[in-house]
């Protein structure tokens, strides 16, 4: 009998062991372990390391949350030219972040000011650098008017300080994006410690911040000044504990740095302009719109500001803004930021004031047979260009590379400190189905397969022996500088040209303070060369969003 109460009390035991250990097992800490391995991660001994405080993307400043969804793109309530250039077409765009308002020119003066000190006018070999990036105060002449005050005034009096960049080319706004990246995130990492602080405000022209150069190649950063980057009090922190020299610099995978400021796709703009979010029922929209504000017309309709301007446009021949007084829309050229109700996604002058640039190349046809998510056409496909010594190459002074525009100006492709980069070859191309080509701005519109002749854009002789062969037969000009620099400037003045439509003209979209009302509805589509302006062109950025669609998780009505 005692042998029985035992073996039970043994059994008993074991059980209770058994027990302990299971649940020891289950308390253990998987938070801050793998679930592919069970490794613990951010181990002072090494291993894998990451941020376990990363969570959703940070909005960057000047920016507001658009979230994405599904739309008619194109479609437009007025179509009386018959353009047949905006077909509906079925368009879902991915979730991103826009400007609040158009880049106005206190933004780009600091642009300006920041070039002006780093790569200083007076030093030969940054003199192209300054004057590449002015814009072009000229554009407000006019032979039959007088508007000398806005072409010394407009860009840098004080008075104009909230008004939006004009004068500005598509190729300037480009440039402008890319600055502004790597402003924020160089401001980023000196904010969290990792750089030495207030670096930014003392270096010298080879010695710049740029994000994708921090990346790929950290101690090449701040021209390798180790002093800089390492400089923060949070990166002397890691260095005494780490023993992996890769997690001293800040990684893609800390979600610390925010992605590239760009110009938004044609999509995206459209989109954002529709501001459809409070027409949705369920899983479809109520009525149309025709302007980003609600209701058919350009005045408003409710009571307490009944009667006024919705936007700045030209309300017919000789008026820009309405006759003196209450129905005055308070503008005759461009107006102060925000000085009209914006609209669902808080998003100012998505209509009128000036009409902005976006990233597309034009073509009149959007091509949604192919693809009808995050539209955009005007890929160029490009890797970090390796030196001999198995280093990604960085641009120095010596190594800028300057182009000449069709207009003659001459600007540079690239900064000292960016990587240098390459079109992408075989080793990317070989075998995919996505795509199998650098350039990719002809894809099924102007390419050797969709052209009658199967001849592209730069299949024709110095004679233009296959000018009516190319698919847009649209002018040559050539601008070439001889040894001393003086511009040799060749127009192209063929009379069988029929289109100015090229790889270089890019969309532009909205109203403008010069254009009649027909232009504020967002499909509406028109171009412009890319390295040209004007005076009622201008531009906001965006930010693509990366994780969650929404910034808050959906619940039912019900």
């Amino acid at each position: 009998m005692n042998m029985i109460k035992n073996l039970a009390l043994k059994a008993l035991l074991l059980v209770a062991v058994a027990a302990f250990i299971t649940s020891c097992n289950k308390s253990r800490d998987y938070k801050n372990s793998s679930r592919a391995t069970g490794w613990k991660m951010n181990s002072k001994e090494g291993g894998f390391q990451y941020n376990p405080k990363a969570k959703e993307q940070e909005t960057g400043p000047g920016l507001v949350f658009v979230e994405g969804g599904t739309f008619t793109m194109g479609r437009v309530q007025d179509d009386p030219m018959h353009d047949w250039n905006n077909s509906p077409n079925q368009q879902h765009v991915q979730s991103f972040y826009m400007d609040e308002t158009e880049v106005t020119n206190l933004m780009y003066l600091e642009y300006l000011d920041w070039l002006k000190r780093v790569f200083p006018p007076e030093d030969e070999n940054y003199r192209r650098i300054y004057d590449g990036a002015v814009p072009d105060t000229l554009v407000w002449r006019n032979r039959l008017g007088f508007n000398e005050v806005m072409t010394n005034n407009y860009l840098r009096h004080p008075a104009y300080a909230d008004y939006p960049v004009v004068g500005v080319s598509w190729l300037q706004a480009v440039e402008f994006s890319n600055w502004r990246t790597d402003r924020v995130n160089e401001l980023i990492l000196e904010e969290e410690g990792f750089t030495t602080r207030n670096a930014r405000y003392e270096v010298e022209p080879g010695e710049t911040f740029n994000t994708d150069t921090y990346l790929n190649a950290p101690t090449q950063t701040y021209g390798g000044n180790d002093s800089i980057t390492r400089g923060g009090k949070r990166s002397e922190s890691l260095a005494k504990r780490s023993k992996d020299s890769t997690n001293l610099y800040v990684q893609r995978k800390d979600g610390l740095l925010l992605p590239a400021y760009r110009l938004p796709t044609e999509a995206e703009w459209e989109y954002a302009a529709l501001g459809l979010v409070e027409l949705r029922n369920y899983n479809v929209y109520r009525g149309r719109k025709k302007y980003p504000w609600d209701g058919q017309y350009t005045r408003n309709s409710k009571r307490r500001n009944r009667g006024d301007q919705l936007a700045n446009f030209k309300q017919g021949d000789g008026d820009y803004g309405g006759i003196a007084g209450w129905s005055d829309d308070g503008a005759d050229i461009t107006a102060e930021v925000k000085s009209y109700e914006p609209n669902d996604f808080g998003l100012y002058d998505m209509a009128g004031n000036v009409a902005e640039w976006v990233a597309d190349v034009y073509r009149p046809i959007v091509d949604d047979e192919f693809n009808d998510f995050n539209y955009y056409r005007g890929n160029v496909y490009t890797k970090n260009a390796i030196g001999e010594d198995g280093k990604v190459k960085i641009i120095t002074a010596d190594s800028i590379v300057y182009d000449t525009l069709s207009n003659g100006k001459i600007v540079a492709r690239n900064f000292p400190g960016e990587i240098a980069q390459v079109p992408v070859d075989e080793n990317e191309t070989y075998l995919r189905t996505q795509f199998s080509e650098s350039d990719n701005r002809d894809f099924r519109d102007g390419d050797r397969r969709s052209t009658r002749h199967y001849s592209s854009f730069s299949d024709f002789d110095s004679e233009g022996s296959q000018d009516g062969k190319r698919m847009y037969n649209s002018p040559k000009h050539s601008v070439t500088a001889d040894s001393t620099g003086s511009l040799d400037r060749q127009y192209d003045q063929t009379s069988s040209r029929t289109t100015l439509i090229d790889n270089e003209v890019r969309v532009y979209k909205g109203g403008s303070w010069r254009d009649r009302d027909y232009w504020l509805d967002p499909a509406q589509r028109r171009f412009f060369p890319q390295d040209m302006a004007t005076d009622y062109i201008g531009f906001r950025c965006a930010m693509s969003r990366v994780g969650s669609k929404s910034k808050k998780g959906k619940r039912p009505r019900h």
